[in-house]
This record gives structure tokens, C-alpha cells and sequence, in this order.
């Protein structure tokens, strides 16, 4: 009897806008998998139950985004370090049985750092804008490189010092005032709050306060070319945006339902970039 087909997914909700099922489609045609990989709305309320019901319709695992990701982690049976540091499930897959939960945004931004501007963990200090869920993924990356001095810049600081309570003595927590005097020695620095993102435009620090050997990166994608990146660019720093990050932590997850580790390739990043221009959301600077 012929194996069924291997099912996988992404919830949010909304989720049309995800660009999961594109990366996952590209990969499952690429290697040659019976597979599918869906977009599925599902609301809150009925977030237990549809993953409760997970293994009875067939699927193997999938992704989970906003607003289910602190959700998902409280009901996995199992989890792995990176969602047990980070504190959310982006990940779903079953294992043995039980339903594992994991973090992949760790790994995603780690590895687009690595593709791009390798040897940049050696260049902290770091500063990270933003003290929401992404930035504690990108805090752990952090950590897990080896950064020991990472400075949390937030309008509000009391969401700033949460983070410093959660991951101890290598986080310090800064309002937006401090920004300027905190860049002058910083190696890194990493947006991840709104601004930038398109209906939110803006600078979330000035570039020109960096250091001549700093890396520059953006966890928000669309726009690619986001205005700090531009001012960036413009102040002759490396830059790194945030698509790599989008791609890469795409990858652990498809290895562990379909069974082959995919590779993040030049192709699959300009498809994603065709599709993001297609939208009119973004362009893709020349080198």
C-alpha cells in the first residue's frame, strides 16, 4: 500500500499573507516530495481544537504565527531549548508519539547573519530596537553566538527590563534616549520593532552614531529596503535585510516533516522577492 501523502501547514490568523506556502511549495517540488503544505485560518477559540485534531486529519506538523505562537507553546507536550528560552512555538511536529513544539526565528536570523555577514558574531557589542517577541528570538541568538553585551533599546522601558529579568546579566535595558550614546561602540545593530515596515515609516536609530566595522540588520522585509538600511547603506556599513531570516528559519521545519534538510537558495530568495514586488511592497536594491 503506497504511503500517503506527507501534510504540513501554516495558522495564523490571518495567514493569507504568509509567504510559508510558497518557500515550502518550492522546496516539495524541488526534491521530488509527495507532500502539500497549506495556509489555514484558524481563530483563536478554535486553536486547541485544531491542534488536538493535528494527527486525525493526517498532518505532520506545521508552522504557527500570529497570534497563536504563545498559544501553541502552552500546548505542546514537549518543547525544544530554543521555544523554551524564547517563551513561544512557531514550530509544530510530532515526535515519539508526542507533539513537539520548537523556535525556529533563532535559527533563521542566526543563519542569515551566517550567509551574509559571516564572522559577525565577533562584532558585539549589539544593540537590539524593539522588545517584542522577535526580539527574544533574537536575543537568544545572541547569546547562543556568544554575545555578552546586548543592549535592548524600547520606548517603553519596563518591556525592555522584562526582557533583561528573562535573560540575565548579558541584556542591559535602555529607553530611546540612551540609543545614540549606546551605538557609539556597538559592532550590531538589529531592528526588530515596526519601524520601517510600510505604514510605519521611519528611522528606529542613526546609523551615522555606528562604528565603521558595524553590521546594520533588519528583521522586517517588506520593504526590503528598509530606511534604516538605506541610511545605512548610505553611511558605507555592511547591511543584512531581513528576507535571509524569513527563508532560513523555513528550513528545520521542513526537514522534520518531509524528511530532507532543503537549501536556501539564490533562486528561491528572488521568487520571494518577484512575489513581494508583484504586490508592489518591495524592491530589491541592486548590488
Amino acid at each position: 500500500m503506497a504511503e500517503a501523502a506527507k501534510k504540513a501547514f501554516v495558522t495564523g490568523h490571518p495567514v493569507a499573507h504568509s509567504r510559508s506556502p510558497k518557500i515550502h511549495s518550492y522546496w516539495l517540488a524541488k526534491y521530488g516530495v509527495d507532500g502539500s503544505y497549506r495556509a489555514i485560518d484558524v481563530a483563536p477559540d478554535d486553536f486547541a481544537e485544531f491542534v488536538k485534531t493535528l494527527k486525525t486529519n493526517g498532518y505532520r506538523g506545521g508552522n504557527v504565527t500570529i497570534p497563536h505562537k504563545e498559544a501553541a507553546f502552552a500546548l505542546a507536550a514537549r518543547r525544544d531549548d530554543a521555544a523554551e528560552q524564547i517563551g513561544a512555538v512557531n514550530t509544530l511536529w510530532f515526535e515519539a508519539g508526542d507533539l513537539w513544539g520548537g523556535n525556529t526565528d533563532a535559527h533563521g536570523f542566526a543563519a542569515n547573519l551566517d550567509e551574509h555577514a559571516p564572522g559577525w558574531a565577533n562584532n558585539g557589542p549589539a544593540v537590539v530596537l524593539g522588545a517584542g517577541g522577535a526580539s527574544r528570538a533574537v536575543i537568544h541568538a545572541l547569546i547562543e553566538r556568544g554575545i555578552s553585551d546586548i543592549r535592548v533599546v524600547n520606548r517603553t522601558l519596563a518591556r525592555a527590563e522584562e526582557l533583561r529579568h528573562r535573560f540575565g546579566a548579558r541584556v542591559s535595558a535602555h529607553g530611546t534616549a540612551a540609543t545614540g550614546e549606546l551605538l557609539a561602540d556597538a559592532g550590531l545593530l538589529v531592528n526588530t520593532s515596526a519601524l520601517g515596515m510600510h505604514g510605519n515609516e521611519g528611522l528606529s536609530a542613526d546609523p551615522a552614531r555606528l562604528p565603521d566595522h558595524a553590521i546594520v540588520t533588519d528583521i522586517v522585509y517588506v520593504p526590503l529596503a528598509t530606511p534604516l538600511l538605506a541610511a545605512a547603506r548610505a553611511r558605507g556599513l555592511k547591511t543584512v535585510d531581513g528576507l535571509g531570516m524569513l527563508l532560513h528559519q523555513a528550513v528545520p521545519g521542513f526537514e522534520r516533516w518531509f524528511g530532507i534538510r532543503p537549501e536556501v537558495t539564490a533562486e528561491l530568495r528572488q521568487m520571494i522577492v518577484a512575489d513581494l514586488g508583484a504586490q508592489g511592497i518591495a524592491k530589491e536594491r541592486k548590488a
